[in-house]
């Protein structure tokens, strides 16, 4: 009989599986790997969102709390006979008894996977490498290869991961620790970098931290399109050095903490330089979304807000207010 589902979903908390199935492997564990592949009546969580089970190690969630505990049974008997499995929640399931409360009708695929398994291996070490992926399986067979080299086949679920998003924080006032804080929390691998900074980081858990000059921790950080920078250091020099860093390089969101009305002033040197006016632009100044709030948690909410609705291809404009109304505090 498996053990209940603890009391406090802490388990829900992490969108990425990959750790839980990284510390199963680790273990040389067996797991069950559930995927939500159909969501019909609009359902608390998107196609794509996963679940792993193995012994001691729950992650995942797609209801609330309305299916758990019964996936986690039919995960108890895939790893016990092996054989893959589709549920129904809803409109058409066999257990009527379990009802979502937003009314959503789900499909999940539940699959054993072998502590062993190539694919496996093969995407524990994609993300380790920060590349895309693609995990293909019909629950006896299963792939994991670069995306658009394989198509699934007939049966088979096909599920995109993407390297896990990166955050950079240039500071070390509150409300650059704010940033990196909510960042780690947010499942961002984060570093914090306050050049010439002291020997010891800040305490926060999940939070990297580098002393060296923007360019020279940007190259030692690495950045690709998965990455966000944040420069929040209220000194005019770093700003212009961090950005000089930052904007060349394939990051995909730079941001700007400071009022409106300075921008130019830490952009001159850079027009000066010849940087392009489409590389400028690139700057999310004043950083984050405007929702009204200057203390460090509310402009760090703003930020992880904003780099979460560019992720998701979410327009940012309909929730800003005139520019002479978005200026943050001045650097």
């Amino acid at each position: 009989m498996r053990e209940p589902l603890p009391e406090w979903p802490l388990f829900g908390m992490d969108e990425d599986v990959r750790p839980a199935l990284s510390q199963a492997v680790q273990q040389n564990q067996p797991l069950a790997l559930a995927t939500l592949v159909s969501v019909e009546g609009g359902g608390p969580r998107p196609v794509g969102t996963q679940m792993v089970f193995a012994d001691g190690i729950v992650c995942g969630y797609f209801s609330g709390g309305c299916v758990e505990s019964d996936i986690a049974d039919h995960a108890a008997s895939c790893l016990d006979d092996g054989q893959p499995r589709r549920l129904v929640y809803g409109e058409g399931s066999p257990w009527p008894d379990i009802q979502l409360l937003c009314g959503a009708r789900i499909e999940i695929f539940l699959e054993r996977v072998p502590a062993g398994d190539p694919a496996l291996a093969e995407l524990l070490a994609a993300q380790a490498g920060r590349r895309p992926a693609v995990w293909i399986s019909d629950g006896l067979k299963r792939l994991c290869v670069e995306p658009d080299t394989q198509s699934a086949w007939q049966g088979a679920i096909a599920r995109h991961y993407d390297p896990t998003p990166r955050l950079v924080v240039f500071g070390s006032d509150p409300t650059a620790l704010a940033i990196s804080q909510l960042g780690a929390q947010s499942g961002f691998e984060t570093t914090l970098v306050r050049p010439k900074g002291p020997e010891a980081g800040p305490p926060i858990a999940g939070v990297a931290y580098r002393r060296d000059e923007p360019a020279q921790a940007l190259a030692a950080i690495g950045t690709d399109a998965w990455t966000a920078i944040a420069i929040a250091t209220h000194n005019l020099e770093t700003d212009r050095t961090a950005l000089a860093a930052a904007l060349p390089s394939q990051a995909a969101y730079v941001g700007l903490l400071g009022a409106r009305k300075r921008l130019s002033e830490r952009l001159a040197p850079l027009r000066a330089a010849g940087v392009p006016e489409n590389v400028l632009l690139r700057v999310h100044a004043p950083i984050g979304l405007d929702i009204g709030g200057k203390a460090p948690w509310e402009v760090a909410v703003s930020v992880i807000g904003e780099i979460m609705a560019l992720r998701h291809a979410r327009p940012t404009t309909e929730t800003r207010e005139p520019a002479s109304k978005r200026d943050k505090a001045d650097a």
